[in-house]
């Protein structure tokens, strides 16, 4: 790995990473160029492009990364509501942490992104548990991913009064809606 001369040390992916998140945070998707992603890494612009193709792929594995700090319930026995309200609270935590981030990969969402694995496999699981019937599984976590990202983006805007309570209150119907949908 090639030493810069201004900085002196190796530029390292993470470091370009760590830095293009802080930029996201601070001003939005918008806010980051691959101009003042290098003059923040005091680098020349080109080095940027020996880690990452372009300004879109780094933007994708920032969101990547921040899909990757999710944590996610493990399948330990606990009863599906207690997981599916910390899988709820899990995400609510990290779409609060990365609002900005949050919000450009909920617009920029892949048509045909497998639901599987991750987020998807943990909340498939959590709703074949509730008995929700296996047809009906991807469906039904389609509608409360969509359901609760709009509360997200919502209160991350400022559009929710009392986030909190409004949170738990998502959260109740939710839990009772999939406790007494019909057979």
């Amino acid at each position: 790995m090639a030493t810069s001369a201004r900085r002196g040390a190796p530029l390292t992916l993470g470091e370009i990473h760590a830095a293009a998140l802080r930029m996201v945070d601070e001003g939005g998707v918008d806010a980051l160029s691959m101009r003042k992603l290098a003059a923040e890494l005091d680098v020349n612009p080109m080095s940027l492009y020996h880690h990452v193709p372009s300004k879109e792929a780094l933007i994708q594995q920032i969101c990547v990364g921040m899909a990757n700090r999710l944590e996610l319930p493990p399948d330990d026995g606990t009863p599906w509501q207690e997981q599916l309200r910390a899988l709820a609270l899990a995400y609510h935590a990290l779409a609060r942490a990365y609002p900005a981030l949050f919000a450009y990969a909920y617009a920029h969402q892949q048509p045909g992104i497998t639901h599987e694995g991750g987020i998807w496999g943990v909340l498939h699981r959590i709703l074949r548990a509730a008995g929700v019937p296996g047809p009906d599984v991807e469906r039904t976590g389609d509608v409360l991913h969509a359901f609760m990202s709009g509360f997200v983006l919502a209160e991350t805007k400022g559009l929710i009064a009392e986030p909190g309570p409004a949170f738990d209150t998502v959260l109740d119907l939710i839990v009772h809606g999939l406790a007494h949908r019909p057979a």
